[in-house]
């Protein structure tokens, strides 16, 4: 009887609601990173309820805590199915991948772990303070919307005190136009960070590294769950747009 060969890597993702696509943007950095290096792994899809119980019964520890002090237990996390390692955090599983498959492409240069940190830590900030924009767009599983709903609004307001409901979530009308304004403003900012841009959409111009990853994750995101993405795309003339695009190369589904 024919036997499917094993995937060398289970990665497990948050499941969106159907057609189940990915749209967190940590797993993304890990599915880009994946896709980077050309591994071999299959998707293990996870509804956003069961991530915590799943966590638990891997035996990964939480990665991440809130300001209370509390475990806040989240994906990814990846399985190497030859040695029975699990990582569960997306930046650990990009050195994990450079160590594993260091013939494969390189995530992260040596001597730019550092920088990598600081840069991812400055990213995931600079997009998650504008959880008013995408807030009402996470595509949840219908079967259990109300669910996530509850769990999301417990977590937000453990960062935020103010947020006390799912419907302080969003922004409507002009105080959206504002938000979006802000948006614009903080990304403008950011681009300045972008000094090769003659060269191409990368931090380094034409080549990719884990930085590049990082952000595109976070656009993978918003792209989903910002219905003005449109509008976002065109911004910086253009970069975030032609960023997004450049990475698609390494956006496969496996």
């Amino acid at each position: 009887k024919m036997t499917t060969p094993q995937s060398a890597i289970v990665f497990y993702d948050i499941a969106s609601g159907p057609p189940v696509r990915p749209y967190a943007p940590n797993p993304w950095k890990t599915r880009y990173a994946l896709n980077f290096k050309g591994v071999d792994y299959r998707t293990e899809w996870v509804e956003l309820p069961d991530v915590t119980a799943l966590r638990k019964s891997l035996g990964v520890a939480a990665s991440r805590q809130f300001p209370d002090g509390s475990d806040f237990f989240t994906l990814p996390i990846i399985k190497n199915t030859t040695t029975g390692t699990f990582v569960g955090d997306s930046f650990d599983i990009a050195v994990y991948l450079d160590k594993t498959y260091p013939n494969k492409p390189t995530l992260i240069p040596d001597s730019t772990i550092g920088l990598h940190t600081a840069f991812n830590a400055q990213v995931d900030a600079l997009f998650s303070q504008h959880a008013l924009l995408f807030g009402h767009g996470i595509p949840f599983n219908p079967a259990s919307a109300q669910h996530s709903k509850d769990v999301f609004v417990e977590r937000i307001r453990k960062l935020n005190p103010n947020i006390t409901s799912w419907d302080d979530l969003t922004v409507r009308g002009e105080e959206r136009v504002k938000a979006l304004k802000a948006l614009e403003l903080a990304l403008g900012q950011f681009a300045k960070v972008y000094k090769k841009r003659e060269e191409g959409p990368f931090l380094e111009g034409k080549t990719v590294t884990y930085a590049d990853l990082i952000v595109g994750a976070w656009l993978c995101f918003f792209k989903v769950t910002v219905p003005e993405w449109d509008q976002i795309q065109t911004w910086q003339d253009g970069l975030w747009g032609k960023l997004d695009k450049a990475l698609s190369e390494f956006a496969t589904v496996q």
